[in-house]
């Protein structure tokens, strides 16, 4: 039995505040789009206390017992994982569906803490909305379980330089180098290799290393000058506040895909977090203020919520579809705040469990003496027997649930089969287009169609639209992309106006992956220029910045001449039974209403007086589809 180590003031507290953000930022992404942060904020704190430990072990033994290392971390670490992978496989297997896809491949990351590289392999985008994997928070244990791997070695040859200084600014360098590293490699698009990458995304543990390796001041020739000392003793508790506020701002201000949180923001939120643990662990106050009942409490179980909480989460929301029927209304922000609620009531359940009866025991005593006090619990042979029989059978009907998983997991999502049915239509038209392009004659016979004076650019949602698009208005050309923000408009128009390939109605549906700026839209319109028509397709997603998004459209729209709303948010809102199981991309049904929306803004276009060109799209408009609209701008 180990003896366990000294508990530092406010490191509890700390790790509460940290899950607590994460949770919060899943749960309720509207309320701290930051909160992503508490994952660096818990690397800070491991890279200190592991740093720390080695050291002390140095000092007192002058060298590193590493399988004795490393056997703490497999025991403080895997045990909590078997049943949560067991549980929830099998859970995933009841519900079916989505949450079942690519289940294999997050099974092979979970069990080698390698989930992160396994996913960047494997293209997986943490920002995708398509594909609900079940162990996706299982990324940021991987990249400490291979820290805890790398570093003892490399801190085993720093601990053999004996100037102090030397040591700490070798580590800063490691620090400084991850993140340069992480802003020279992110991609605007998609920052996920970044944010997954152990050689990117280390500077926390570095910084809390670092903070470690200062603390201690072994290999320093003088401490601090006592002046310094006295100053930094009377502030250290401001210094801790003003740097846990500094969180706390950050948790409410940094985007999750901003190019200033992956140039920067997280590297000033690993320099925060070190601020904070040296003004807990140094201080008489500040440290066990943070280390209130609540904070305690979480940052004790604060491993099991981190491991348990998404799992859930994407488990409640696939037993619950209707939390994602109406993205706008209050009926959707109801049902999503009660999933929220219910899935954080399951998780600190879960958590508390794990926490009692697996965690504490093995962190005592180990496995095969939690066994052991198991068994002495019960005297009496039949009760034991018993026992080991419910065990026995809850084991062997988890394991059944796992590998039902595995073996009845489907290849793909509903979203992503839409999304490639889409994208076989279009590449299908662009062959069909090189080959009349290459017999003019041929393409120059029969009438032209109602598609040919459209150019349509969209994201994933337009692209599972694009069969039903190509019927409803043969000939249209269209550009769609997954994961396509509304930033990226400005530049493909103008590539197409360029090569005198832009038609005269242009069909802009890019608000479902983020936010939009109306000067993005104006930039839209003045490259169009003014002689084209262009319509704006709403978005319809679960997501925090959709009704800003419609809110913007809708008011550039009615401001503009030659400017038209295609609304497929209240269109599909009554129809989300067509939509894929992550209720923003349409199936073929979904496709249809989708070109409707499209087709009703073109009607609108076209009643009197038409633009040139436009006749083809006259019809009877139905009734109180037009009426007043505010005062228009070119």
């Amino acid at each position: 039995m180990s003896v366990p180590p000294k508990r530092l003031a406010g490191l509890d507290g700390l790790r509460g505040i940290a899950v607590a953000l994460v949770v919060v930022f899943h749960f309720f992404p509207a309320v701290l789009p930051g909160g992503f942060i508490g994952v660096d904020v818990f690397f800070v704190i491991s890279g200190f206390l592991i740093t720390g430990l080695l050291i002390t072990e140095w000092d007192d033994t002058s060298r590193l017992a590493l399988g004795r290392f490393w056997k703490r971390r497999a025991r403080r670490l895997v045990p909590p994982l078997i049943p949560l992978v067991l549980v929830l496989c099998t859970a995933a297997w009841l519900i079916g569906g989505d949450v079942l896809v690519g289940l294999g491949w997050q099974l092979l990351g979970a069990v080698t803490f390698g989930y992160n590289w396994v996913s960047i392999a494997g293209s997986v985008s943490y920002f995708s909305a398509t594909a609900p994997e079940l162990f996706r928070n299982l990324w940021s244990l991987a990249v400490e379980e291979q820290f805890y791997l790398v570093w003892p070695f490399a801190l085993l040859g720093l601990l053999r330089v004996r100037n102090g200084r030397l040591r700490l600014t070798l580590v800063a360098a490691l620090a400084l180098a991850s993140a340069g590293w992480m802003g020279l490699l992110v991609e605007p698009a998609d920052p996920t290799r970044v944010y997954y990458g152990s050689d990117t995304h280390s500077f926390g543990l570095f910084t809390g290393a670092a903070l470690a390796l200062l603390l201690r001041r072994s290999g320093f020739s003088r401490g601090p000058a006592p002046r310094l000392t006295a100053l930094l003793g009377r502030w250290r508790a401001r210094l801790g506040l003003a740097a846990l506020a500094g969180l706390l701002a950050a948790a409410l201000t940094l985007p999750d895909t901003g190019m200033v949180t992956y140039r920067g923001g997280l590297l000033l939120v690993s320099l925060l977090s070190a601020v904070v643990i040296w003004a807990a662990v140094q201080g008489p106050r500040f440290g066990p203020a943070l280390d209130t009942g609540p904070l305690r409490y979480l940052g004790e179980r604060s491993y099991g919520i981190y491991l348990w909480h998404w799992p859930v989460l994407v488990l409640a929301q696939a037993a619950w579809p209707a939390a994602g029927a109406s993205p706008t209304g209050p009926a959707t922000v109801l049902t999503s705040s009660v999933v929220g609620v219910l899935a954080a009531a399951l998780t600190l359940l879960a958590a508390g469990v794990s926490y009692r009866w697996l965690e504490l025991p093995v962190r005592a005593v180990g496995v095969r003496g939690s066994i052991r006090r198991l068994r002495a619990r019960t005297i009496h042979p039949r009760g034991r027997l018993g026992w080991l029989g419910l065990v026995g059978v809850v084991a062997l009907i988890l394991a059944a649930g796992t590998t039902a998983s595995l073996v009845t997991a489907p290849t793909q999502t509903s979203a992503q089969s839409e999304i490639e049915r889409g994208q076989e239509a279009v590449n299908a038209a662009e062959r069909e287009a090189a080959r009349l392009a290459s017999r003019p004659a041929a393409g120059a016979l029969g009438r032209p169609s109602s598609g040919d004076l459209i150019t349509a650019v969209g994201d994933s949602v337009m692209l599972a639209s694009a069969p039903e698009l190509q019927t409803g208005f043969p000939g249209i050309m269209i550009d769609a992309a997954v994961s396509r923000g509304m930033g990226a408009a400005p530049g493909i128009l103008a590539a197409l106006a360029d090569a005198g390939t832009l038609r005269p109605v242009v069909v802009v549906g890019l608000g479902t992956n983020g936010p939009i700026r109306p000067s993005q839209l104006a930039v839209i319109r003045q490259v169009i220029g003014p002689e084209r028509e262009l319509i704006l397709v709403n978005a319809f997603a679960e997501r925090d910045w959709t009704a800003g998004v419609n809110d913007d459209l809708a008011r550039f729209a009615a401001r503009h001449r030659k400017v038209e709303l295609a609304d497929w948010n209240a269109a599909i809102a009554a129809h989300t039974d067509v939509l894929a199981d992550d209720d923003i991309h349409p199936g073929p049904a979904g496709g249809r209403i989708y070109t409707d929306s499209i087709r009703a803004a073109l009607v609108r276009l076209a009643a009197p007086p038409p633009a040139p060109g436009l006749e083809v799209y006259r019809r009877p408009v139905p009734a109180g589809s037009t009426g007043p609209r505010p005062p228009l701008l070119p």
